[in-house]
């Protein structure tokens, strides 16, 4: 049944023991924005730590790169069967606070000692830990909000990653110059075990989580208004007793292209985390402390960015422009603009325009995840949204099990300059992310063709 033949209920009827539904899908939210922050500091710690870990340990730029790679290899695994088995069968409050636990538990090992093979098994465990998150915490996210108002959630979300590093680089450098970065792993752990506890208390899954009428219904659009959504929030049409199987909504050119678009994106979140504060201090000469300062600036700029296409895209939509233009050629924009800034980086006289144009195609680069999320979930039906969510995640992340390693490797091989030949990789690749983004990403045209083999 669609949502069109389904008679609206108040929300009062729809949700009795949630009188406040807007605080409370706030409050989630908040909740999301701080577990994708703690996520990231997990994530960027060994980034901060690159040359105390290096020195420490005796590790050239390849087996460095490979530990980070390490994080990945079970990374883009458990993203996909998690999304595919269990995302849409168990409820996200406890996925994601076993999630929480694992990665507070993964950083113990290295944190009491050991070397390289303690340091990558680690990795390998948080990896396996973190690798559903992004997508678990957006289909949360998304599941208290109607497609027509997900762009903002979507965003905040997305945003964590960006306030994960920009608070946690200066104090995590601070840590690891005045007592270790094996330090630095304790203080990660406790802020994943205290989000794990504010989670129990305060996590819960949305009522357009699912294709059940008895979710709250949004009564501020009526059927035929741009954006309008069924129950579940996602496009209208697709029966709720006839969804299309996986293999159909992944061979969309929809699906096809947002992954390719994002993987592009995906590389230089890779390349950010695991190489940029090495970078500032050896490619550009900046000391640790300054260096601990300035990594948070392409991430600065790229919260602006998502805050930004966050608003644009939600007033395109809410104006009636079709999810082609206000996701999919934003997004592809935003790509391209990225790859002409770090294209622009080698032909740059002087430390501070190179720093600058880096900031801003890194920043611009690597703020595609929320046009990937929220197209996706648009075209996925509920029943579908978690595995193609997951399986997403799973292809884009493997971006990150490659990047840390060839950059290493290009390190080792040209020097310092292997840095810039690392930069004018990642240009040439969101060129291509911002092809698919432009080319192949239509919503609409793809939801119409499942709804017709539905």
């Amino acid at each position: 049944m669609t949502a069109a033949q389904t008679e609206p209920r108040p929300l009062s009827a729809a949700a009795p023991t949630k009188p406040h539904p807007a605080r409370r899908a706030w409050t989630v939210t908040v909740l999301l924005v701080a577990f994708m922050m703690v996520n990231f500091a997990d994530k960027s710690v060994l980034g901060l730590a690159a040359d105390e870990i290096r020195a420490d340990l005796g590790l050239t730029a390849t087996e460095f790169g490979l530990a980070n790679s390490a994080f990945f290899l079970l990374f883009s695994i458990s993203g996909a069967l998690v999304g595919l088995l269990l995302a849409d069968r168990v409820t996200a409050r406890w996925l994601l606070l076993a999630m929480a636990v694992l990665w507070s538990l993964a950083q113990i090992p290295p944190a009491i000692g050991g070397g390289l093979a303690v340091l990558i098994g680690s990795r390998l465990v948080l990896g396996a830990a973190e690798g559903p998150a992004f997508p678990v915490a957006q289909q949360t996210a998304l599941s208290w909000f109607p497609n027509h108002r997900r762009n903002l959630p979507g965003a905040l979300v997305t945003l964590g990653v960006t306030l994960g590093v920009i608070t946690a680089a200066p104090g995590l450098t601070w840590i690891i110059q005045e007592h270790g970065w094996r330090a630095a792993l304790w203080a990660v752990a406790a802020a994943g075990a205290v989000w794990a506890v504010l989670w129990v208390f305060f996590g819960e899954d949305g009522p357009f989580r699912t294709d059940d009428t008895s979710a709250a219904v949004d009564t501020t659009r009526t059927p035929d208004t741009p954006g309008t959504t069924d129950v579940s929030g996602s496009a209208p049409g697709i029966a709720s007793g006839s969804v299309p199987g996986y293999r159909r909504v992944l061979a969309t050119r929809t699906w096809a292209g947002v992954t390719l678009a994002y993987f592009t994106s995906y590389w230089i979140v890779g390349l950010m985390v695991a190489w940029l504060p090495s970078y500032l201090r050896n490619g550009l000469g900046y000391a640790p402390d300054t260096a601990g300062t300035l990594v948070v600036s392409p991430w600065a700029v790229g919260a602006v960015v998502l805050l930004g296409q966050a608003v644009l895209t939600g007033r395109l939509m809410r104006s009636g422009v079709s999810s082609r233009t206000a996701r999919g050629r934003i997004g592809g924009a935003m790509l391209l603009i990225g790859a002409v800034c770090l294209f622009c980086v080698p032909l740059a006289d002087g430390v501070t325009a190179k720093t600058v144009l880096l900031a801003l195609g890194l920043g611009f680069g690597g703020s595609y995840a929320t046009i990937a999320a929220t197209t996706v979930a648009e075209l996925a039906p509920p029943r579908r949204r978690g595995g193609a969510l997951g399986t997403m995640n799973a292809v884009v992340t493997t971006a990150g099990l490659i990047a840390p390693v060839v950059v290493g490797r290009l390190i080792d091989t040209q020097g310092d300059a292997g840095y810039e030949t690392a930069v004018l990789l990642s240009g040439a690749l969101l060129s291509l992310g911002a092809l698919a983004s432009l080319t192949l990403v239509d919503p609409a045209r793809d939801v119409a063709r499942l709804r017709r083999h539905a």
